[in-house]
């Protein structure tokens, strides 16, 4: 009896640990939502709020991780469930960097309506790059909750459209900017957000990567697409 309740005990702190992820995951993906919204919309408010509502998801992290600390040191967990902690620690970390790119996009964003620009840019291949990275996120947490690997190469593919995207937008902006130099400063601070964007997507993909790690036991990092999908076979 003794042994069964420790064994009980040990389940429900893996799986109160993998809910941390799902709910770090889904503030997250609120705070780039808010941000993006903050930007194409110029609701100043929106963009404070989610640089205010940063410390939330930086918290979530903190707490997320010690009580993975605490698993290792009383339970000493191995093989799939070392593997499942392992890649909780990772997925946090992830999540946390993308939430700061979120508030790098609100900081923008409340830069971009300041009263003395010139002009409002359009941002309707923003929106669209926004869209792919934020749909890969929601994917890749997705694939944690349900433990699939199915779609990891899915993501992948979207990760390589976001990066394409973020080319394209690039070289549009610096076009712009080259024949109405009074739009630099705008365009610069947009450059900065197809950054931010481009580099949630590289976030998402990770987490995808981290899932198949979890269930294959096998590390997919840096292979190609052909390579993950038939390690996910």
């Amino acid at each position: 009896m003794p042994g069964e309740h420790i064994y009980k005990q040990f389940d429900a702190d893996m799986e109160a640990a993998r809910s941390r992820v799902l709910e770090m995951g889904g503030l997250v993906e609120e705070q780039v939502n808010k941000a993006i919204d903050a930007l194409i919309t110029g609701n100043t408010r929106l963009a404070e709020e989610v640089i205010a509502n940063d410390h939330k998801v930086n918290t979530m992290e903190i707490e997320a991780d010690q009580a993975c600390t605490q698993i290792i040191a009383l339970r000493q967990p191995t093989a799939g469930d070392l593997r499942m902690v392992l890649t909780i620690i990772k997925s946090i970390i992830d999540l946390e960097r993308i939430g700061d790119e979120a508030s790098k996009i609100a900081r923008f964003a409340i830069k971009v309506y300041d009263s003395d620009r010139i002009m409002t840019p359009r941002y309707t291949e923003i929106k669209y790059m926004a869209g792919l990275a934020n749909k890969m996120l929601r994917d890749s947490l997705d694939a944690f909750a349900r433990l699939d690997v199915s779609g990891a190469a899915a993501v992948a593919r979207q990760d390589m459209e976001v990066d394409e995207e973020f080319h394209l937008i690039t070289r549009h902006l610096i076009t712009f900017m080259m024949e109405d130099p009074r739009t630099i400063s705008t365009f610069i601070d947009l450059l900065f957000v197809v950054k931010a964007i481009e580099r949630i997507g590289d976030h998402a993909k990770n987490l995808s990567e981290y899932v198949v790690f979890m269930v294959k036991g096998k590390d997919v990092r840096h292979s190609t697409i052909e390579e993950l999908e038939r390690e996910i076979q």
